[in-house]
């Protein structure tokens, strides 16, 4: 108005900019969002293996997110191949398979070496180069003498073991990062001496390659822990499969098949996080559980937590007895922990015997001695699990079979006469070997049903029926 517009027309101006606000801008996104929608939902449909190998790249330093896509990946049937030095590029790429012979689109991605922490352009540039000078790597000193050691250096070639990139050259993943040093030494040496002149006039400048250093292979859980530590997230397994399948002795339903139920569960996972809130009743904490078939987020109580707070850490294993009821709020089930275990106390809570099976020769005098450390104290204190110990003459179908009922060791192992019909308070194995090895026919049957019960005076090897 002090530009001598007039204040009616101003005024009318502005309503219209304000009614627009209310749908123009959000009609106009809605269109714009509503075509790139539909372009990347056919290219998701048709090419999926472009279209995902291009998204991984996009946000391949986020791990977080990477293994979002590469879960999405899995779920739409595609595969994704680990990374490789001898066939990795820098972004995750799709790759010839069994569809492309076909002449269908591609349903396979190789995982590129640049989402693998610790490298980096540069670095994974380099490798690249003395891959197609030269060839593929054929072993770990091989690739130490051809790269760029400048741009390639020790923690990148770290990093690429513990992510699986050497597999294809050895699988001892333990063994070729002990040898890393002595590797790139070797290199090292092999290149100060290249232009140097020998007395007896051999210029080779070839590197001599050691073994790698004899170190046992990592246990899955270690090798899935290393792998973590490189990609972000477990890539060849699911740390479950570390204890599955021990664990499902006494928590046989994985957490993708959990239904309400009154009576308490057994159920266990992979702690994947854990947070905390507070509630009217005080600090409530909730664990999200994942076991590879499913994730569920347990509610435990402040009071249980701080019992159990050092077995509540990332990528351990929880096993819990608890509640699922459903959630009528959000629809789905709700999970509260009763009881929480490491793997140790649900094995003394839950096993029903310690099985030991021993073939000819048998000395128990040295069983005695290996199991002696591990010797419940006290019979009677209800401390400790049973023992089975079952003796197989290799030459013969006969096993006879002793049941430790008290402990899981013995003393001094004589021969003891029991009521007819009685249980022992502890077994204890003979060491008469016509007791520990005679064979006769039916034994294998008779004491396989009766391990509970004898019906005969086990004291006396010669009293036992010769057929």
């Amino acid at each position: 108005m002090e530009k001598g517009y007039d204040a009616d027309l101003a005024v009318k101006l502005f309503d219209l900019m304000e009614k627009f606000a209310g749908y123009g801008f959000n009609k106009s996104h809605s269109a714009a969002y509503a075509l790139i929608a539909y372009q990347t939902a056919w290219l998701k449909r048709y090419h999926p293996a472009e279209f995902i190998a291009a998204t991984l790249s996009s946000d391949m330093d986020d791990t977080d997110k990477v293994q979002i896509f590469w879960k999405d990946a899995l779920a739409n049937n595609v595969a994704v191949l680990p990374p490789d030095v001898n066939a990795s590029n820098y972004r995750f790429e799709p790759v010839a398979d069994i569809h492309t012979e076909q002449g269908k689109p591609p349903r396979t991605i190789r995982y590129g070496m640049g989402a693998v922490k610790g490298t980096g352009q540069g670095a994974v540039e380099a490798i690249i180069r003395a891959r197609e000078a030269g060839g593929p790597f054929s072993s770990l000193f091989d690739f130490c003498r051809r790269i760029d050691r400048q741009a390639v250096n020790r923690r990148t070639i770290e990093a690429l073991i513990r992510a699986g990139a050497f597999d294809t050259i050895d699988e001892n993943r333990a063994a070729l990062l002990a040898t890393v040093g002595n590797a790139i030494e070797a290199a090292e040496q092999a290149e100060r001496s290249a232009n140097q002149v020998s007395l007896f006039d051999d210029d080779s400048d070839a590197i001599v390659e050691d073994a790698l250093a004899k170190v046992p292979p990592w246990d899955l859980q270690t090798r899935l822990t290393q792998e973590k530590l490189a990609l972000g997230f477990f890539f060849s397994a699911h740390l479950f499969d570390a204890w599955r399948d021990e664990v499902r002795r006494f928590a046989p339903t994985p957490l993708a098949r959990l239904e309400p139920s009154r009576s308490l569960q057994w159920f266990a996972g992979v702690l994947s996080s854990l947070r905390t809130i507070m509630t009217r009743r005080g600090k409530m904490l909730y664990a999200v559980l994942d076991d590879g078939s499913s994730q569920i987020e347990v509610a435990i109580f402040n009071e249980l937590y701080e019992q159990h707070r050092l077995r509540l850490k990332e990528d351990h294993l929880v096993i819990i007895q608890g509640k699922v009821s459903n959630d009528d709020y959000s629809g789905g089930l709700r999970v509260s922990a009763e009881s929480i275990f490491d793997l140790q106390l649900a094995r003394e809570s839950r096993a029903r015997a310690l099985r030991i099976t021993l073939a000819e020769p048998v000395d128990t005098q040295r069983l005695q001695q290996v199991l002696a450390p591990y010797r419940a104290i006290g019979i009677s204190d209800g401390k400790g699990s049973p023992l089975k110990s079952t003796f197989t003459k290799r030459r013969s179908c006969v096993a006879c079979v002793w049941e430790m009922t008290g402990v899981c060791a013995w003393p001094t192992p004589c021969l003891r006469r029991w009521p007819t019909g009685s249980r022992p308070t502890m077994w204890r194995l003979p060491t008469d070997e016509a007791f520990a090895h005679r064979p006769y026919r039916g034994c294998n049957q008779f004491w396989r049903a009766g391990t509970s019960n004898f019906q005969r005076d086990a004291g006396d090897a010669r009293s036992w029926p010769s057929s």
